[in-house]
């Protein structure tokens, strides 16, 4: 959009919303304000404004406001040229969203009790589309923050519901803002002066209206639509975190093996080994895995047993033979190549929310959130939230407030830092060390002095406490071991065998003469607990010493060597404290 007839002026006053002073050549000149947003902080005196002259001499006031300078950085304020400056960039075909398309655009569509500012018809192949879009114009700014409106707007509010309801009919719907200058970091809606707004827009987002954000390249005589703008409806701070944080990522991020050459294949190994275990401790579990199956066909093609004693000591051995169907599944529904799109890898089986955020944003670069535990306490102290972090409705929150601030040439380096901070700074279970924080400036529990107070978080249920007495039926050479159900806790594995109450030693004896077996000696091997998700087993052990001569064991039950149980037999790590007593390393 070109002007004409611009002259240069010092601005003087407003005396109301309509018009202004300005110094013009010397004189003091009455000029039409077309913004009547309040703009304070652009029209203050002495600012250098650029002026048009109207070429209609009947007009009372001679000089229109075009543009204001703030900060060496040039401002457009002309309220009724944005709709102008979106319907020449659709004309140009600059438009995505309109690839070759035939396409006609009408100003000022009636739609509902609402004029709608361009209404378009654009033909694609067979099918017609019926787009109504909303332009509204933004002169707010503050440190490249732009926000909408500067005064309360009934009408904005008003014309964003009735694309609500247009989107429920069949039309697609756009609430375009034009930003009138250049040097946005990023949009969003003005909460202090009229939140609901915000609320209107953030509804009307989520049932499918589209919100979007262009800058404008700006002269004293033109305006022209430039480039996308970063659109925050959410949390406009988790916007701000983005540049420390991964700055910080970059400086301070540990040396860890599945962080070199991160295909996806490595980063969904690391990310199911890591659910629920320290990093040091999957290190070496993560190194001898690969080496054994380095591919998804190899582990496609793994036999179960091989595959649960390389996954032995970690537990959760649903995890891996999940891990197995999926690649089995990729090997059939994707030739073998591990899906690069986020919906076909959340489809694969055994892969949740988070999983496929981390393969997503860690392997593709991706711009999809990954939150675990140590990100969820890292939001909530940002933002100082009162939600309980525990709730599926606070994490489906929190992984749409940060999909909308991920940066795209970042995702990776985004997702990671915020784990990594979690797991190195601002830790759980005692003092985060806010010193060493790069986000300590920005975060709103410290400043409120929370910390200690977050996250949220409800306790789990009580686990079910089993009482087991554990045997170590050992010959002099063999140990038994019994396989598990192939359903159920610990399914498919194989354990040193027991019962499901405390016994003593005479019933021990008994009992050990019960399955045909010829106890010599029994010594106690001590108690032991371990935990799993919703049960504990507080576990009573016994060595019982069995004559090799008399051994017609009538329960199902291997006697093997201490060796081959290590080579060959995947022993939970619930029993690691009777190990000893066949001279086993688990």
């Amino acid at each position: 959009m070109k002007y004409r007839n611009i002259s240069q002026g010092r601005f003087i006053e407003r005396p109301n919303r309509f018009i202004a002073y300005v110094e013009i050549n010397g004189r003091k000149e009455t000029v039409h304000v077309k913004n009547t947003g309040r703009c304070l902080e652009l029209l203050v005196p002495g600012a250098k404004v650029y002026v048009q002259e109207s070429e209609n001499p009947e007009r009372k006031t001679k000089w229109d406001l075009i543009a204001v300078e703030k900060n060496e950085k040039l401002i457009n304020m002309d309220s009724q040229i944005p709709n102008q400056t979106v319907k020449e960039w659709l004309e140009s075909g600059k438009a995505d969203w309109f690839p070759g398309c035939r396409m006609k655009i009408r100003p000022e569509y009636t739609y509902g009790n609402s004029r709608i500012d361009l209404y378009v018809e654009a033909e694609e192949g067979e099918k017609n589309r019926r787009i109504l879009i909303e332009v509204k114009g933004v002169t707010l700014e503050e440190r490249g923050v732009v926000r909408f409106p500067d005064a309360p707007s009934e009408r904005a509010v008003k014309h964003v519901e009735e694309l609500v309801r247009a989107v429920k009919e069949g039309y697609e719907a756009y609430v375009f803002f034009v930003i009138q200058m250049k040097g946005a970091r990023y949009f969003t809606p003005n909460m202090d002066t009229h939140p609901a707004f915000g609320e209107a827009l953030r509804g009307a987002a989520s049932r499918g209206v589209h919100i979007l954000a262009y800058d404008c390249e700006v002269t004293p005589d033109s305006i022209t639509l430039d480039a996308s703008v970063p659109v925050v409806l959410g949390e406009p701070l988790l916007f701000e975190i983005r540049e420390p944080l991964i700055r910080w990522y970059r400086e301070n991020k540990r040396d860890l093996p599945w962080r070199k050459a991160p295909d996806a294949y490595r980063v969904w190994v690391s990310e199911i080994m890591l659910q629920q275990t320290r990093v040091e401790a999957v290190k070496p579990y993560y190194e001898r895995f690969l080496k054994e199956l380095p591919t998804v066909q190899a582990l496609a093609e793994a036999e179960e047993d091989t595959l649960l004693k390389l996954w032995e000591g970690l537990g959760y051995y649903n995890r891996v033979r999940n891990m197995q169907k999926a690649a089995q599944q990729i090997m059939i529904d994707y030739q073998g190549k591990f899906p690069d799109a986020y919906e076909e890898i959340r489809s694969l089986k055994g892969i949740g929310e988070y999983t496929a955020g981390a393969i997503s944003a860690f392997a593709y670069g991706l711009p999809k959130p990954a939150v675990d535990g140590n990100v969820l306490r890292v939001v909530s102290r940002v933002l100082c939230s009162d939600e309980d972090i525990m709730k599926q409705s606070v994490r489906r929150k929190v992984e749409a407030l940060l999909e909308e601030v991920i940066p795209e040439d970042a995702a990776s380096d985004f997702n990671q830092g915020l784990i990594e901070l979690g797991a190195l700074v601002c830790v759980p279970n005692g003092e985060p060390k806010c010193g060493e924080c790069p986000l300590q400036n920005l975060c709103r529990a410290h400043a409120a002095g929370r910390e200690l107070e977050l996250p949220v978080k409800t306790k789990p249920k009580t686990r079910r406490i089993v009482e087991r007495t554990i045997f170590i039926f050992w010959d002099g050479e063999t140990v038994a071991l019994r396989k598990r159900p192939a359903k159920g806790l610990l399914a498919g594995l194989y354990e040193l065998p027991g019962i499901d109450r405390k016994m003593t030693q005479d019933e021990v004896i008994a009992y050990s003469k019960k399955i045909g077996l010829t106890p010599v000696r029994v010594v106690p091997a001590g108690e032991a607990k371990h935990v799993f998700s919703h049960v504990e087993w507080h576990m009573t052990g016994f060595l019982v010493v069995v004559d090799e001569l008399e051994k017609a064991c009538r329960e199902e039950m291997l006697f093997v060597r201490p060796e081959e149980v290590e080579e060959k037999y995947p022993v939970p790590s619930a029993f690691e404290k009777y190990a000893e007593y066949y001279r086993l390393k688990l």
